[in-house]
């Protein structure tokens, strides 16, 4: 699996996920979100998932802490990705539960994800 925060543009965060999640990366990537959250003080993130191939059995993956003390600073995330995974990822996102909005947009639908994200709240 390769996860990896792929750049960040003013108050967006891309990240970008490929192959079996592994919950050790998860929780590189969402400590290395964190930080650069708290340097810009609000954020949008952008996930990215390029030939995912869902998620490893072990691990902590009810752990929402990163949610607790960042979800106060977070916008908007829009996932990108193949329309088979839709529904578990807003899942895994915690669509509806979280403070921030959550949207899936399909693979070929990136444009219109940044979009979304670029308008207002």
């Amino acid at each position: 699996m390769g996860v990896k925060i792929a750049g960040v543009d003013g108050n967006l965060i891309t990240a970008v996920f490929s192959g079996k999640l592994l919950h050790a990366e998860l929780s590189a990537i969402q400590k290395e979100a964190g930080e650069i959250i708290r340097g810009l003080g609000k954020a949008r993130i952008l996930v990215i998932s390029e030939q995912f191939d869902g998620w490893e059995k072990e691990g902590d993956w009810g752990d929402v802490s990163f949610q607790c003390e960042n979800d106060p600073f977070i916008d908007k995330i829009a996932i990108v990705g193949d329309k088979k995974w839709e529904g578990l990822a807003v899942i895994f996102a915690g669509k509806g539960v979280r403070r921030p909005a959550i949207e899936f947009f399909p693979t070929e639908e990136l444009a219109k994800a940044r979009l979304w994200l670029a308008a207002g709240s």
